[in-house]
């Protein structure tokens, strides 16, 4: 199952993490904003459309640069992180319990989904 993310990067460098839910799966962890493909819909579709839910931004497909895959033995999805550095107005937590704008040293800071620790560790490589 196709799951896209995205790591919005500001200008001065910071990159956005969004906070799940305290009672949903994985409650608490720190992830990049994103979610599911839904059927019918592309990676980057999907993702303009996710980051509209959660933080309230538009984005333009064109802005979107794929950068890694992550996924695992005996998880069903594989998340495809896309880096982002132009989207209008000002992100805010819509769908999870916080969003936090961190530098790239401390991504790893954050406790994150399994999958995640490696798409991170990918974007700290590729800055």
């Amino acid at each position: 199952m196709p799951v896209v993310a995205a790591a919005l990067i500001a200008a001065n460098g910071r990159i956005l993490l969004h906070q799940r839910k305290l009672d949903g799966a994985l409650g608490g962890l720190w992830e990049f904003p994103g979610g599911k493909v839904e059927p019918g819909e592309n990676p980057d579709s999907a993702l303009v459309r996710e980051l509209a839910e959660e933080l309230g931004v538009a984005v333009d497909p064109a802005d979107l640069v794929y950068l890694a895959s992550a996924s695992e033995p005996g998880n069903p999805h594989v998340i495809l992180l896309y880096t982002c550095r132009v989207w209008a107005g000002e992100p805010v937590c819509l769908a999870g319990e916080a969003i936090a704008w961190v530098a790239p040293q401390d991504l790893l800071a954050h406790e994150m989904p399994p999958l995640d620790v490696p798409l991170a560790q990918a974007l700290i490589s590729s800055i």
